[in-house]
């Protein structure tokens, strides 16, 4: 019987999730074992998974329209495979969630997915809602991310003109930074109040 397990860890914008992705994979490979980084819609736009504190590594991306296990196993030798580190799984498709976990039980890769659990109006974005349905294990990170009114800021606001935006495409990359669009973790109160910052008393 494998030992082999899909571990999901989600986080809200600033939990350090990518950066917990690249010291998983890089440790996994000091112990000596095989893997392979994969990454959807990183904010940089490259095949690169990038965090916020500077870090970065090189990474396989993966489309909505790709077959995940097959990319994985076509990009390396399944025997020779140990793990597979995916970040931005909160972008995969459900089916790509199914095949993460045929890579588990079949070929007996261990997969650690990272991700944030709801997109900006505070709903359960497909792929990890499916993680959360199937994974071995799923657990929230434990990074302490304040909304700026000190709470525990959980639920992702899409920040667009100034405003909390309501509406608009699930898929926006962007950051935390200065840009057209921009993301900062709230408290339950604000992100329904629209009060993305401490001088901002515009409701969204």
């Amino acid at each position: 019987m494998s030992d082999a397990g899909l571990v999901f860890f989600h986080g809200p914008m600033g939990a350090g999730k990518s950066t917990f992705a690249l010291q998983t994979h890089f440790n996994q490979g000091r112990q000596g074992r095989s893997g392979l980084l994969l990454t959807t819609l990183d904010r940089s736009g490259d095949h690169v998974v990038t965090s916020r504190i500077g870090l970065s590594a090189q990474a396989s991306a993966v489309t909505v329209d790709d077959a995940v296990d097959e990319v994985v196993l076509r990009r390396h030798e399944a025997a020779a495979l140990d793990y597979v580190v995916c970040d931005e799984a909160q972008f995969l498709r459900r089916r790509q969630v199914d095949q993460l976990a045929r890579l588990v039980d079949e070929a007996e890769i261990d997969v650690v997915a990272f991700g944030l659990l709801t997109d900006f109006r505070a709903t359960l974005f497909p792929g990890s809602a499916r993680l959360v349905e199937i994974a071995d294990e799923v657990h929230r990170m434990q990074a302490i991310v304040l909304c700026w009114c000190g709470r525990p800021g959980f639920l992702n606001a899409r920040i667009v003109g100034g405003e909390v935006a309501r509406s608009g495409d699930v898929v926006a990359v962007g950051d935390t930074h200065d840009g057209p669009v921009i993301y900062h973790a709230l408290c339950r109160r604000h992100f329904v109040e629209g009060r993305w910052r401490r001088d901002d008393t515009t409701l969204g």
